[in-house]
């Protein structure tokens, strides 16, 4: 059962100021890797999944991070934690239904 929606914007430090855009890209591997359904927007990544699985999942993309070189990332998170169940089309669905009229 999917109890949580958490949206990441990942910011890493570059050793010598580097384009960050493959450090993103990396991050997003991250969150496709782990299998849990996401959705990347322009500004945020969001996921779909248990919530400890999605807070591990942002732990993860943060030593891949570090892995690359970065000294330190800053994460941003927003967490929508519901026990009987979320998805992001519950969320969104009203707007998806507009855009086909």
């Amino acid at each position: 059962m999917t109890n949580a929606l958490m949206s990441v914007q990942i910011i890493p430090k570059t050793k010598n100021g580097e384009d960050v855009i493959p450090y993103v890209d990396e991050a997003i591997k991250v969150i496709h890797d782990s299998g849990v359904k996401y959705e990347v927007h322009p500004l945020e990544t969001t996921m779909e999944g248990e919530m400890n699985q999605l807070l591990q999942i942002v732990a993860d993309m943060n030593e891949r991070m570090v892995e690359m070189g970065s000294p330190n990332v800053i994460s941003q998170i927003k967490l929508l934690y519901q026990p009987s169940e979320i998805s992001m089309s519950d969320l969104t669905k009203k707007y998806r239904d507009e855009e086909k009229n």
